[in-house]
């Protein structure tokens, strides 16, 4: 396990800037192992040690991971000078910590994943671990089987072509609904794969990330921490 300084311990998971954090110490409210702690630089061992702050005990978390029904309006982004981000739904020990894993359109619903795991981050937004992402969208026109049979094969953008995806018709008529398959994560892919056929994707929500579901719990906006059984799920994908 780390050593590190306790005010930065205590900084870093929310409890109050490094000097305020010192002054918690100079004011004998932090106790550590059952002693008083007197210097804000002492190094400790987070996990491990029985940490109080203010009569409260302190309980370190290194990395946290939680899943979110991303509402509509609002930007899969740390920090934005326009929107609201998912970050600012948090709470402010985890809003200082954590990124989206990948991003959401701003008016595109469901599962996002936040963390401060940077490897996690990178296994499930690497191309090589192709981790596939499932949608569910309302199509303003009709979905047929030749749209099925063509995001097959890939779909021809202007930029790039897409790997095989598999799109399931829910229903089909002048408001088709549809569940759609992906590898890659490209800017406004979904969209952009129906665009191709003259389609316009009008309602998009993403309902699984790899192993990952959108809990149908959670309302838009709302979130939750991963169980020990999703998460043993996302690390099995490295």
């Amino acid at each position: 396990m780390k050593r590190e300084r306790l005010d930065k311990v205590l900084a870093n998971m929310g409890l109050g800037t490094r000097k305020e954090v010192k002054v918690l110490v100079k004011q004998g409210l932090v106790v550590v192992d059952d002693v008083v702690a007197t210097d804000p630089g002492m190094h400790v061992i987070a996990e491990e040690q029985n940490i109080v702050v203010d009569g409260e005990p302190f309980n370190f978390k290194r990395w946290v991971y939680v899943l979110m029904n991303k509402p509509p309006g609002v930007v899969s982004a740390t920090e934005d000078n326009v929107h609201e981000t998912v970050v600012d739904l948090l709470p402010y020990e985890w809003a200082i910590k954590v990124h989206p894993v990948g991003r959401l359109d701003i008016d595109t619903e469901g599962l996002l994943l936040l963390t401060n795991d940077g490897q996690l981050s990178h296994s499930l937004l690497s191309p090589k671990k192709k981790v596939d992402k499932e949608y569910f969208a309302r199509i303003d026109g009709r979905v047929t089987e030749r749209h099925v049979e063509e995001f097959a094969k890939g779909v021809e953008l202007e930029d790039f072509t897409t790997l095989p995806a598999k799109l399931e018709i829910l229903s089909s008529g002048e408001t088709s609904e549809i569940r759609v398959t992906i590898m890659e994560g490209k800017f406004h892919q979904v969209k952009r794969m129906f665009a191709a056929f003259d389609l316009h994707v009008t309602y998009l929500q993403r309902i699984r990330m790899g192993p990952l579901h959108l809990d149908p719990a959670l309302k838009p906006g709302e979130y939750r921490e991963l169980t020990d059984e999703e998460l043993d799920m996302l690390q099995n994908q490295r």
